[in-house]
């Protein structure tokens, strides 16, 4: 059995700190394979402010030719991910997430690449624990998982957004996604003509509405 190395705690990047973090939402963010926390933690002040954002650092080295950077799970084949590796991924996030000192009134998900494989896999894999999850360029991994059955009849909202000209994630990968979202989700699917494996302005702005839609119940006190 594969040991799961534990999310570093000490390279969470955090949008709040001290009580600021108490009685709000959390918006956990994953970067994509050899990238690092700070990557995706650059879009934060574009969000909104209703959630407290922590940005994970993965935790896996990734191998050469990659320097200083990490992985979710290792790449055997491009968007074929072997479920167990991914598995031993979304157990590290679950196992930070119950060591919180306090935990949050509600949990979203937004990951890139990898990052949005983990994403999908941790709504899967304990959708009770989650709100919603935005897949920008992943996909969901092979194999069934504990929760399927959970979002066939209760889906959650899932953003999904990709480029026509991304190059990295397989079309096979895509096609899995697409067979699987609409029947554990209610899906919110966008498509960029010509973007490569990126993010967008674009895509950015259509991720902020959507996530404006799951906080619009949300206040956020002041600060003095």
């Amino acid at each position: 059995m594969t040991t799961s190395t534990p999310i570093d705690n000490a390279a969470v990047l955090w949008s709040a700190t001290g009580t600021d973090r108490d009685d709000r939402p959390l918006l956990i963010i994953m970067h994509g394979y050899g990238s690092h926390e700070g990557d995706l933690f650059s879009l934060a002040p574009h969000l909104p402010l209703e959630p407290v954002i922590a940005a994970l650092r993965a935790p896996l080295p990734a191998p050469a030719p990659v320097t200083d950077g990490w992985a979710w799970f290792p790449i055997s084949e491009p968007g074929s991910p072997d479920p167990a590796t991914v598995a031993v991924a979304v157990a590290a996030v679950l196992a930070w997430l119950d060591a919180l000192p306090q935990q949050p009134t509600s949990v979203g998900l937004l990951g890139f690449s990898q990052g949005g494989a983990m994403a999908l896999e941790l709504l899967r894999a304990a959708p009770d624990r989650f709100s919603f999850a935005v897949n920008l360029s992943g996909f969901i991994a092979r194999g069934p998982q504990t929760g399927d059955a959970v979002l066939a009849e209760q889906p959650l909202p899932v953003f999904w957004g990709r480029g026509t000209a991304d190059g990295v994630i397989p079309a096979s990968a895509i096609e899995r996604t697409q067979a699987w979202l609409p029947g554990h989700s209610t899906m919110t699917e966008r498509i960029y003509e010509g973007l490569p494996h990126s993010i967008s302005p674009a895509e950015l702005g259509d991720v902020v509405n959507f996530l404006r839609v799951q906080y619009v119940d949300v206040a956020v006190e002041p600060t003095t």
